[in-house]
């Protein structure tokens, strides 16, 4: 399938026009989509309800590094490594037919062009979603959580140094809210049809220097704290 098969869905798509996307749901088209973002944001919880709606796996780089590597380093040579094994993996699921979510940073353009051509060669619909958070959020929720991931505030702010700007459509997710407001917006966006099939560029906050077409949803993970909000508790690094 190239990529000019695949279902494209425009920047404002919700529910109630996903009827342009043409068998895009679960037990329909098989579907890739690619999470992205900062250490801490919150990519896992909305990767694991996003694949509820596309009968999905999540694939994680965090279990995929620590997979390959006793002891991470978190080298360039390795985390080149890391991303190819990730996607061989999920060409390999999506070729036989079972849709995948990628949890991953994604930081490097590159790695999010190698899943958009693997998502074109393989998959019925490919997305890109952006998970985003306010900063001082992400600070409360690294000091909280516990997880797989080797991620603190200082990479954190590492990687928002280093994070490519996105230039290809994508969808945003805003993760500073509650959980409700979060699946809502996730709902909204892949619930029945899975709409945001095609990619779309939206408007950012700015914190890594995005551009202004992306597509907003707002996300936040699952542990709530006493004040109603959730703690993160599995975010990564790659």
């Amino acid at each position: 399938m190239t990529e000019g098969d695949r279902p494209l869905i425009p920047a404002e798509a919700s529910l109630s026009n996903a009827d342009a996307v043409d068998g895009v749901e679960s037990g329909g088209a098989v579907a890739l989509v690619a999470v992205c973002g900062l250490p801490g944001v919150g990519k896992t919880t909305v990767a694991e309800r996003i694949a509820g709606h596309v009968d999905g796996a999540v694939l994680r780089t965090d279990v995929v590094r620590k997979e390959l590597f006793d002891e991470p380093e978190y080298s360039e040579a390795e985390t080149e490594t890391v991303y190819a094994e990730l996607i061989r993996r999920a060409r390999a699921r999506v070729d036989a037919g079972s849709a995948v979510v990628l949890d991953a940073t994604f930081a490097n353009a590159r790695f999010r062009e190698d899943v958009r051509e693997a998502g074109a060669r393989v998959a019925d619909a490919f997305a890109l979603v952006e998970v985003v958070c306010d900063e001082s959020v992400v600070e409360r929720r690294i000091e909280r959580r516990d997880g797989i991931s080797d991620a603190d505030f200082e990479i954190h702010l590492h990687f928002k140094e280093l994070f490519d700007r996105i230039e290809r459509d994508h969808v945003v997710v805003d993760n500073s809210g509650d959980e409700a407001a979060t699946f809502a917006q996730v709902d909204t966006a892949f619930g029945g049809r899975a709409a945001v099939f095609g990619e779309s560029t939206a408007g950012s906050d700015g914190s890594t220097g995005r551009d202004s077409g992306e597509r907003r949803v707002e996300s936040v993970d699952t542990e709530r704290d006493s004040d109603g909000m959730s703690v993160a508790s599995e975010h990564g690094v790659d």
